[in-house]
C-alpha cells in the first residue's frame, strides 16, 4: 500500500493532484470540479456544456455570495454576469448563456493539467467541437468506485476556501497565517483584528493524507457520522504548551488526521510522543504540503523554517525538547493492512 505523500500513479491521486497542486489564477477547476462529483451517477456519459454551464455557474454564485474575489484578474464579463445574477439584475436562462460562452474558456483546457503536462487518465475527454460538450471517461467512473471518493467534494470546497481567502485579503498568499481552533477544529485566519472562518481542518487536511490515518494508514473519512470520522491530532501532545515546550503546537506542522483506535483506542496515543520514525514521516508530510501553491504550505514554512533542512532541523530540536519531559515513545501496534 503506497503512503500518503508517495506519488503513486492511482486514479485517487491523480484527481488530488489536480485538486491540490499547481498555481491558481481563477476558482474556475474547483467549480467544475464540484460539478462532476454531482455527475458522478449521471447514465449519460456526454455532458452537453449547456447542462453543465448550469451546475457551474451554481458553484461559482455560492461563492461570489460571500467572497467576490474569484479571480485575480482586476475583471472578468463573466463574473460580472454571475454577480449580476445573485443582484437579481440578471436571470437564470441569460446567466447559463453567458456560463456556456464564457465560463469554460480555459478551464476545460487546462483541467488536467499539472506543472505543465496533463495527467495520463483524464477524467473526460473535450468533445465541445464535435458534440458541444464533454465526454466522461472510464476512469472518472473508476474513480467513484473507491470508498474514499465519498471525501472529495469536501476537499475541493476546503481548497477553494482556502485559495478565495487568500485572494479576499489582497496580500501575497506567502503572507496569510493560517491558524488553528482547536475548539471547533476550524483553520481561520485574523486580519486587521478581524477573524475570518476559513474552513474545516479535517477537509483541508484529509487530500493530503489521502483518506488515510497517519500513524496506521487505515481508511479515514471526513463524513460526519461516519463510523471511520478522522480525530484531528496533535502529533505533538496538546498538553506540552503548559510545559514550557517552545514548538508551537497548534500550528498546521503538528497537525495530524488519526483514526480513532490511534487517537484513543485502548492501545492510541493520547498524550504520548510519536517515535522518532513518525517524525521523519511527519517531516516528509510537511514537505508534501510545502510542495504545492498552498497557504497551508506558507503557513508551515513560516511556523518551522524556509528550507527543508531548516524545516527538519526544527522538528528534531522540537522531538528532543518533547522527549525530556514525556520521556516514554509511542507508535501504533502493526496492522496487517499496514505499511511502515
Amino acid at each position: 500500500m503506497p503512503t500518503f505523500f508517495d506519488n503513486d500513479l492511482t486514479l485517487q491521486s491523480y484527481w488530488r493532484s489536480i485538486i491540490l497542486y499547481g498555481k491558481n489564477v481563477a476558482s474556475y477547476k474547483f467549480a467544475l470540479a464540484k460539478s462532476l462529483i454531482e455527475l458522478k451517477k449521471t447514465k449519460n456519459d456526454l455532458i452537453k456544456i449547456d447542462d453543465l454551464a448550469d451546475l457551474f455557474a451554481n458553484h461559482i454564485c455560492e461563492h461570489l455570495r460571500s467572497n467576490d474575489k474569484q479571480i485575480t484578474s482586476p475583471n472578468s464579463e463573466f463574473l460580472n454576469t454571475l454577480k449580476k445574477f445573485n443582484l437579481g439584475k440578471v436571470d437564470l436562462g441569460k446567466r447559463n448563456l453567458i456560463t456556456a460562452k464564457l465560463g469554460f474558456n480555459n478551464v476545460i483546457d487546462a483541467f488536467h493539467v499539472i506543472n505543465g503536462k496533463s495527467i495520463e487518465d483524464p477524467f473526460f475527454i473535450d468533445e465541445r467541437e464535435l458534440n458541444k460538450g464533454i465526454r466522461l471517461t472510464d476512469n472518472f467512473h473508476k474513480l467513484f468506485d473507491f470508498k474514499e471518493s465519498e471525501n472529495f467534494y469536501k476537499e475541493v470546497e476546503a481548497r477553494w476556501r482556502l485559495v478565495e481567502t487568500a485572494w479576499k485579503l489582497g496580500v501575497a498568499t506567502k503572507l496569510v497565517q493560517v491558524q488553528y481552533d482547536s475548539i471547533n477544529e476550524d483553520f481561520y485566519v485574523d486580519n486587521k483584528k478581524r477573524r475570518i472562518n476559513v474552513t474545516s481542518s479535517k477537509n483541508a487536511l484529509n487530500g493530503y493524507q489521502k483518506s488515510k490515518c497517519f500513524f496506521c494508514y487505515d481508511y479515514i473519512s471526513i463524513i460526519s457520522k461516519s463510523e471511520n470520522l478522522c480525530n484531528v491530532d496533535h502529533f505533538f501532545p496538546h498538553h506540552l504548551q503548559a510545559e514550557n515546550f517552545k514548538g508551537y503546537v497548534d500550528g498546521i506542522w503538528n497537525l495530524v488526521l488519526a483514526c480513532e483506535s490511534c487517537n484513543k483506542g485502548a492501545n492510541g496515543k493520547f498524550a504520548k510522543l510519536p517515535t522518532i520514525k513518525l517524525l521523519e514521516r511527519l517531516n516528509r508530510r510537511n514537505e508534501y504540503f510545502c510542495s504545492s501553491h498552498h497557504p497551508l504550505k506558507e503557513t508551515i514554512i513560516q511556523q518551522t523554517g524556509e528550507t527543508p533542512e531548516k524545516r527538519k532541523t526544527f522538528l528534531q530540536k522540537s522531538f528532543d525538547e518533547a522527549k525530556e519531559i514525556l520521556v516514554h515513545t509511542w507508535e501504533p501496534k502493526p496492522k496487517a493492512s499496514s505499511v511502515f
